[in-house]
């Protein structure tokens, strides 16, 4: 996944922590972002796209003023790259920004379709720290925790903000049973509030909770947009 000068981005978007730092490290690094691509799985189980409040999503188009392409996804997988691959071809880019930290197995297939378009991957948190990478993350964006699946994680974090405070207990937690900091494994999914690029913030205004088995969501029924302080 190579980088190249000042190119012409195209964003994959879910509302969460790692896509949203991806587009503030590809602004920072002098690129172009010209749309905000969301793909809307039909499952919840999709095994490349998140299903949790993509809502918000157009809420963030319009909070940077980023034109959104969402585009339906039947959630199966591998057949759900081609709804990728058809909403890639809507754009006239150079290149796709991903948040993937880890995963192997939405990088490599990112890539794949990427290669077949003629595209470059940005993948500027590739491989980071994931304690380093966090620190970064809350000190340029208001992040939110919205959906949570591990042992360890209970009610209490449900609209918790990611500081200084939660970044030492999920430390502790990543000690004591295996949670992934960042959340790669599945164990928490979040939303971004605001964000340097932002012209103004999200202020959320009503949730509610949705419990089921071993998994929390705090599902956003209500927001708006505030200016900035």
């Amino acid at each position: 996944m190579k980088n190249v000068m000042q190119m012409k981005l195209a964003a994959l978007v879910s509302g969460g922590k790692d896509s949203i730092f991806a587009i503030y490290k590809a602004l920072q690094e002098g690129h172009e972002v010209t749309h905000l691509i969301n793909i809307i799985p039909a499952r919840d189980d999709s095994y490349m796209y998140h299903s949790i409040n993509l809502h918000m999503v157009k809420l963030i188009s319009e909070a940077c003023e980023i034109p959104l392409i969402q585009q339906q996804s039947s959630g199966i997988k591998e057949l759900e790259l081609d709804d990728l691959t058809l909403a890639l071809k809507k754009v006239d880019v150079d290149g796709v920004t991903v948040g993937a930290i880890e995963s192997q197995y939405q990088a490599s297939r990112v890539q794949k379709i990427c290669d077949s378009l003629g595209l470059e991957v940005y993948a500027p948190l590739w491989h980071r720290d994931p304690e380093e990478l966090l620190h970064e993350m809350i000190k340029v964006l208001d992040i939110r925790i919205v959906r949570v699946a591990a042992d360890g994680l209970d009610e209490s974090w449900l609209g918790r903000p990611i500081n200084v405070n939660s970044i030492e207990n999920l430390k502790a937690l990543n000690r004591r049973r295996m949670v992934h900091m960042a959340g790669e494994g599945g164990e928490y999914e979040t939303l971004v509030l605001d964000a340097p690029f932002f012209k103004k913030r999200i202020e959320i205004l009503k949730t509610e909770i949705e419990w089921v088995g071993d998994t929390g969501v705090l599902k956003i029924l209500e927001a708006k947009l505030v200016d900035k302080n």
